[in-house]
């Protein structure tokens, strides 16, 4: 397995993005013979990062029923299982997966900004009216 390229399958879901964000831990799929050794070497080979650690878990797949139209044939099946590594990166590296969602995170934020900005020069200060004004100069006559 080792002189073999593994195809990695980066799984790109909320939880996977939550944890490359917060402790640089990247998921793949991998296939069901793969071992820790070869899916570390494999991803220094093909992103060029420093792996610290490799965590495998083993997903069997669930059964699953079907029922025809009418209820009388049912066909039986099942989710093919999965293998999936979770990555640990070394400080400072990362991969490009989410690269995506953070310029749009980064854009979104700009954009709030400059809303803020031009709100903020657009709304007029607190003006007094001419008729104000009368008025004040009114009651200070009369009294």
């Amino acid at each position: 397995m080792n002189n073999m390229i593994l195809p990695l399958q980066p799984r790109l879901s909320e939880k996977a993005y939550g944890l490359s964000q917060t402790h640089n831990v990247y998921v793949f799929d991998v296939p069901r013979n793969a071992n820790r050794l070869s899916i570390a070497a494999a991803v220094t080979a093909q992103f060029d990062v420093t792996v610290v650690s490799v965590n495998v878990t083993n997903r069997k797949g669930k059964a699953k029923r079907t029922v025809a139209k009418g209820g009388r044939r049912t066909v039986s099946g099942s989710q093919t299982a999965l293998k999936k590594a979770y990555v640990v990166l070394k400080k400072g590296d990362s991969l490009p997966f989410f690269a995506s969602v953070a310029e749009e995170e980064a854009k979104q934020k700009a954009a709030d900004e400059k809303a803020a900005k031009t709100a903020a020069k657009e709304s007029p200060e607190k003006k007094r009216s001419r008729f104000r004004r009368a008025g004040k100069k009114e009651q200070e006559a009369k009294s």
